[in-house]
């Protein structure tokens, strides 16, 4: 005869084997802490400075910046990021034709993440974005490989709003624009990011602690991401944009794995 407490553990066991990938438990592993903004040296072993893949992208800004030179990318107080845009000129066109107006800053986490089956992320962070019109801060995920997929944590498009966007190709995008006040102040802004059924990942966005909207990945597990931050210019925010320094910052920021 078995005993209870054998037979208990039996079928405890039972059921673990088949437990859904949605209730298995999910670990929580920091992948880039609060303190990473604390200093130069911490910033600089879980960022690279510029884009991925250098420079320019789909707007009127050239970032610039690297371990020696902190014009536009720089940590003026222990724990906050600040990125500033400088309006200039005489600046060469960029290889698609784009006028370049301005040097600015972006950066991006050394490590791609990467929704893993059973899995997730949250990240989170206290923004403190210009809306005037001509600027375009943004915080997002964007395809190591390809494109899409995408995920506008967070974007300011010199509109008044913050928006929340899921790109599945150029068309079928999942889009939420919500009003933001006080851009002077800071802002706390999350994302959590969750495998769904094993191909698809659910992104639930936060705004000062109150959910907003969530939305779709449609085949995401799997795929890597870069998480970027940056400070375009003009683009899809308009223009002209100012002439005087923008800047934009970023405190808290706080990236943990639940993945298996």
């Amino acid at each position: 005869m078995i005993s209870p407490i054998l037979f208990s553990t039996f079928v405890c066991l039972a059921q673990a084997a088949v437990l859904p990938e949605s209730l298995v438990k999910r670990a929580n592993t920091t992948v880039i802490p609060t303190t990473v903004f604390n200093d130069y040296s911490t910033f600089e072993s879980y960022f690279n400075y510029l884009y991925p893949w250098g420079s320019d992208h789909n707007g009127a800004a050239r970032m610039v910046g690297n371990s020696s030179d902190h014009n536009y990318i720089a940590i003026k107080t222990s724990g906050t990021l600040t990125l500033t845009a400088q309006h200039v000129t005489g600046q060469p066109a960029t290889s698609s034709g784009v006028a370049i107006n301005y040097l600015s800053g972006t950066v991006y986490a050394k490590n791609p993440l990467t929704v893993e089956k059973g899995g997730g992320y949250d990240i989170s962070g206290s923004f403190q974005a210009t809306t005037t019109k001509g600027t375009w801060p943004a915080f997002w995920l964007t395809a190591t490989k390809g494109w899409p997929p995408e995920i506008d944590i967070a974007e300011w498009k010199g509109d008044g709003d913050i928006s929340f966007n899921t790109f599945n190709t150029s068309s079928q995008v999942a889009a939420k624009n919500v009003n933001y006040p006080n851009p002077s102040e800071f802002h706390d802004v999350k994302a959590e990011l969750r495998d769904e059924n094993g191909s698809d990942v659910s992104i639930t966005f936060y705004l000062d602690g109150e959910k907003v909207v969530e939305q779709v990945g449609k085949g995401y597990v799997g795929a890597g991401f870069w998480l970027i931050m940056d400070l375009q210019m003009e683009g899809s925010s308009g223009s002209p944009g100012p002439t005087s320094n923008t800047t934009y910052s970023l405190k808290n920021l706080e990236v943990t794995s639940l993945n298996p």
